[in-house]
């Protein structure tokens, strides 16, 4: 493309050129031709009218005299009837440009004069439009590289982010090069790879999400599978089973929320449910991990409150807190509800050694953890606590003190009231 622009441009600046050089050779030609016609016309002209002058004072007519009158390179012959003709200069050979003027008495002069000196005159015009022309062509050259480089560098650089938003790569390169329809295609390349870095990292985070998400529904389910196989009481099998389903259950909603807010993470699907529903399943299903490894969960506080927010993701959250206190906390955990003001409050604590205060401000964000885990389990949390209007906080560092506040008023469109999972 650089060089077809190149010669575009240079094919262009000939065909100027030579229209307009063609022109100006012919009209300057002519020009010169005539302007020396002129001038012998006129020296011409001159002498007929000094010899006329002469004649009529019946005073001498020398050549010596009429020398004076003629310049250096002409020739002139002047014929007096009645007199020897006088010849001034030498009489030029080949193509010569002549003129001859009569007086009244039947006296004649003419003047001649070399065409070398016009041939002369128009080369070195000839000579200056091509001195001009070579440099409006060295000029049109220059002229010809540099919008080449400046059309085809973004052409480039806009095909390497091309390639590279194909690549995987989707980092906008915010490079503009002052070129309108340039600066529009780098726009929209720009706009693309914003739009796949939101895509991709919304993937990566379901991916992160999901697995870990499903990491306590799949546990809780294997344990109860377990419990099944090693047991031949018939009623026992039938519990075991009937709460496999509830866990298969909580699954299946796990993964409805993951792909709602994966979709858009504002959708919410709040109802009013039962929360003490919720805490007791959350306690029973965490006691017999909190059993193999030597500690208790508890509840107190409040009863009977009935909150506003989805079931399955108030679940999530609590069962989030109650995770991170068996993996980092200690002692006995605590669910504790209360009430402040129209909010429902699950607070979740133990007897560990706590948040570090440098961790304190920043415990909510991803990959931030105070031992070697994901560090995604509470920024999910939150996360989910929000999408339905809730809030979860840090409200104790040492011990870790979980706050999950959720609305006691229902909304302005109820949705009926549904069975916790």
């Amino acid at each position: 493309m650089r060089r077809r622009l190149i010669n575009s441009t240079l094919a262009v600046v000939l065909v100027v050129i030579a229209v307009f050089g063609v022109s100006l050779v012919i009209v300057e030609t002519r020009t010169i031709s005539n302007s020396a016609q002129e001038s012998v016309d006129s020296e011409a002209l001159r002498l007929i009218s000094v010899v006329e002058s002469r004649l009529l004072e019946d005073e001498r007519i020398t050549p010596v005299l009429l020398s004076q009158q003629i310049a250096s390179k002409r020739y002139a012959l002047i014929e007096i009837p009645g007199r020897a003709p006088l010849e001034l200069g030498k009489r030029p050979t080949g193509s010569v440009i002549s003129s001859t003027a009569e007086g009244e008495r039947g006296e004649k002069v003419t003047v001649e004069e070399s065409s070398s000196a016009v041939t002369r005159e128009v080369g070195r015009t000839l000579m200056i439009i091509g001195a001009v022309a070579l440099l409006a062509i060295v000029s049109a050259v220059l002229l010809a590289v540099r919008q080449a480089n400046k059309l085809t560098s973004p052409l480039t650089d806009l095909a390497e982010t091309a390639e590279r938003l194909g690549s995987g790569d989707p980092r906008p390169r915010h490079k503009r090069y002052g070129v309108p329809e340039l600066d529009r295609v780098a726009d929209v390349l720009d706009a693309s790879a914003e739009r796949i870095a939101r895509m991709l990292t919304a993937e990566r985070r379901l991916a992160a999400d999901a697995s870990h998400q499903l990491r306590t529904p799949l546990t809780a389910l294997s344990m109860r599978i377990e419990e099944i196989s090693v047991t031949d009481d018939p009623d026992t099998v039938k519990e075991e089973a009937n709460i496999a389903l509830t866990q298969v259950e909580r699954l299946t909603d796990v993964v409805e929320r993951l792909l709602t807010n994966a979709r858009d993470p504002r959708t919410g699907s709040a109802v009013v449910f039962d929360l003490d529903e919720v805490v007791k399943q959350q306690i029973e299903e965490w006691r017999p991990a909190y059993r193999s490894a030597g500690r208790a969960i508890v509840r107190s506080g409040k009863q009977g409150l009935r909150a506003v927010g989805t079931p399955g993701a108030v679940a999530q959250v609590l069962a989030a807190l109650i995770e991170n206190s068996l993996m980092h906390g200690g002692g006995t955990v605590a669910l504790r509800t209360r009430v402040t003001g129209n909010q429902a409050v699950i607070e979740v604590t133990d007897e560990g050694p706590g948040v570090r205060p440098d961790l304190g401000a920043r415990i909510f964000e991803r990959t931030i953890s105070g031992r070697n885990s994901t560090g995604i389990g509470l920024a999910v949390a939150r996360d989910l606590a929000e999408a339905d209007g809730g809030r979860l906080e840090l409200l104790q560092q040492q011990p870790a003190v979980f706050a999950l506040f959720l609305s006691r008023v229902a909304l302005k469109r109820q949705e009926p009231e549904r069975p916790v999972r």
